[in-house]
């Protein structure tokens, strides 16, 4: 293996000038707020560093995956969809000396939406998370990691699908009788997919009798 030793004094370099970050924000709100580092303070504290020491870094790839998941609430207003946007990435960068020396390194991150920030937001924690774990850079007091085990979280559970209300003024009401009429559909599937009143279930009860 090629030794860069200039690549490694100027990483060196920055690990003595960013002695650690303090987590400065409170990111969320409720029981699942916490305590984190800016994008912006990370930028900008190793870019002063990184300049400093004739260094550089490109992303020069990036895989992403992404989920979508839907599911229906009751509101106030009726039934709403929602939506959840998970996004993760595994970006490939590029760290250039001015030397000519270089070295590729890989991001990981990963971010929740719900419309199109997701990728944005994956993208971000890739690099920060690169920048903190490449320079070996202290954040905090003390590590979450050290503080609790992966068995103290709760599973994070998928919403569940709530059913659509059905009642007379529903817009699918006059299919559903028609399709109980014509006995194509029993009252238990519509029961599967609406939640209905005792009253109005007896009337679609009569409809398949």
């Amino acid at each position: 293996m090629e030794l860069k030793k200039n690549l490694a004094l100027a990483v060196i370099n920055v690990m003595n000038a960013v002695k650690g970050m303090e987590k400065n924000s409170r990111v969320g709100t409720g029981k699942n707020a916490y305590d984190g580092t800016k994008d912006q303070d990370v930028k900008e504290v190793f870019n002063k560093a990184l300049v400093d020491n004739g260094l550089c870094i490109f992303p020069i790839d990036i895989k992403e995956t992404t989920q979508i998941d839907r599911w229906e609430e009751n509101t106030e207003y009726g039934a709403k969809t929602k939506q959840s946007v998970f996004t993760k990435v595994v970006v490939k960068y590029l760290m250039l000396h001015i030397s000519g020396e270089s070295i590729e390194l890989c991001g990981y991150g990963q971010g929740v939406d719900t419309q199109d920030k997701g990728a944005g937001k994956s993208t971000t924690y890739s690099l920060k998370n690169l920048l903190i774990a490449t320079f070996m850079t202290p954040v905090g007091k003390i590590d979450d990691t050290d503080l609790t085990h992966s068995d103290d979280y709760p599973t994070p559970q998928k919403p569940k699908k709530v059913k659509e209300v059905l009642t007379k003024e529903h817009p699918s009401y006059k299919l559903i009788v028609d399709a109980l009429s014509k006995k194509t559909y029993t009252l238990e599937v519509i029961k599967k997919k609406y939640a209905i009143s005792t009253e109005l279930e007896q009337e679609l009860l009569n409809l398949t009798k």
